[in-house]
């Protein structure tokens, strides 16, 4: 199930860390996020290296529909409401920048990617006041937003929310050009990080600042991010010989479905629901791909399956990405995660907000993204629930036989894995991490494979 980025795209293979070295900054992971944070570095003169468990762009930047835009569902009057216009006007102007900081790194370094800017739309088919909501929301913290009734799509809607100049691209392209830049190993796998010593199973890298971009902090303590941070799983089919509308869809009621173009073909994507809570009963049931088959079926008539592929999505607790210093206790590392749907543009404004910081600069956006902001309210409900997940995960000590094999526990912390017939894999419902059939790794925060139990 190889996403459509996939399709002949390869980018040059990097040689493993040869030793222990020592470097100003070390970045951890090698997805859009940690390449661009490298890249931005170097150009302040402040040389970064950067460690990849497997292959560049190999974890969740191919797994994206790669929407670049600033539209995160229904946040703006959400923002202003708990954050003030200020805060909501950074996250406002940090997410359109980095729009146009894409367009413009691609244009100067003539990358190409298959850049295109077009519009991004909210809909909903049962009431507008949300999406009118939304619009003014967003139009008063300088976002070209309306709220519109017409659109492409191939039902009828109670109408859109409208953003302008927003943008698509392939991030597989647009990596592999950016990284060409930056000091990247490969096959290196982080074991573990104390104070300002990276530990890898090629050697050690000791640096003055760390950056844990590898999705999801694998470090639970300092930051706590295991009991602030859920995932969520969403699945995309795409569709030959299906109507390509030239804007972005996003669909605000429950059960929404996504729409967007990629060159011949139509984008499909829903199902989202939390990582390691079966969607899918024994009679197949609730199965996410055959619910967007159906729908295509539906929606397009004669149309065929090109390419199904699932995400992984890191979810925080109010919703927004955790950018910045990791932890009051540890002043010298940086987190990058929690993107949510929205990881094309937050991984540029990560890049953005932690090359400031560590190059001591000012950045006034850093604030409504930052690890140690306020607690919200959202958050307070959104802890109570997966705190709930995680202790009924701890609670369950055997795992039921999954296609003929058992496994133990995850072994992050211990919370008894799922089996997910859809996609074949044992999932953790309180942390997100994934194993395969045979219990190798495939998802974080776990760091090694899980052992296969007794009866085997």
């Amino acid at each position: 199930m190889e996403s459509v980025w996939m399709k002949g795209c390869e980018i040059r293979k990097r040689e493993p860390l040869p030793g222990d070295m020592e470097a100003p900054v070390v970045v951890i992971g090698a997805g859009l996020a940690g390449i661009l944070t490298a890249y931005y570095l170097k150009q302040e003169g402040i040389r970064a290296v950067v460690l990849e468990a497997d292959r560049i762009g190999g974890g969740h930047t191919k797994n994206t529909t790669a929407k670049i835009t600033s539209q995160h569902n229904l946040i703006y009057s959400r923002l202003i409401r708990t954050f003030g216009s200020q805060m909501a006007a950074h996250y406002a102007v940090a997410n359109e920048a980095a729009i146009g900081e894409y367009e413009r790194l691609i244009r100067e370094k003539g990358i190409d990617c298959e850049f295109v800017r077009c519009p991004a739309y909210l809909y909903s088919q049962t009431g507008t006041e949300l999406l009118k909501q939304e619009a003014q929301a967003a139009a008063s913290l300088g976002i070209g937003a309306a709220f519109e009734t017409d659109c492409e799509l191939p039902f009828p809607v109670a109408g859109v929310t409208r953003f302008a100049r927003q943008a698509r691209f392939h991030p597989l392209k647009f990596l592999s050009g950016i990284a060409e830049e930056v000091e990247v190993y490969e096959q290196t796998k982080v074991l573990k990080v104390e104070e300002r010593k990276v530990e890898t199973d090629r050697g050690a890298v000791t640096a003055e600042h760390v950056v844990f971009a590898a999705h999801y902090p694998f470090i639970n303590v300092p930051g706590y991010y295991f009991a602030r941070i859920y995932q969520e799983r969403s699945y995309v089919i795409a569709l030959e010989g299906a109507k390509r509308p030239d804007g972005m869809y996003l669909g605000i009621d429950p059960g929404g479905l996504s729409f967007r173009s990629c060159g011949d073909l139509l984008l499909l994507g829903g199902g989202s629901h939390r990582t390691g809570v079966n969607p899918m009963d024994k009679t197949g049931a609730g199965c996410k791909y055959e619910m967007l088959r159906n729908r295509s079926r539906e929606l397009y008539p004669g149309c065929r399956e090109g390419y199904r592929w699932s995400a992984q999505d890191c979810m925080t607790l109010d919703g927004l990405p955790y950018i910045g210093r990791f932890s009051r206790r540890r002043p010298c590392w940086y987190a990058a995660t929690g993107f949510g749907k929205w990881g094309m543009t937050s991984s540029m404004v990560s890049a953005r907000i932690l090359t400031a910081l560590i190059s001591g600069r000012e950045c006034q956006e850093a604030d409504i993204f930052s690890p140690n902001r306020q607690v919200t309210v959202q958050a307070v409900k959104e802890l109570a629930l997966h705190s709930a997940y995680t202790v009924k995960g701890l609670a369950k000590r055997l795992l039921p036989p999954g296609m003929g094999r058992v496994i133990p526990n995850c072994p992050h912390m211990g919370c008894r894995l799922e089996w997910n017939p859809e996609e074949e894999s044992y999932d953790c419902p309180c942390h997100g991490s994934r194993f395969n059939q045979d219990g190798h790794l495939i998802d974080g925060p776990a760091q090694i494979d899980c052992k296969k139990g007794e009866g085997e």
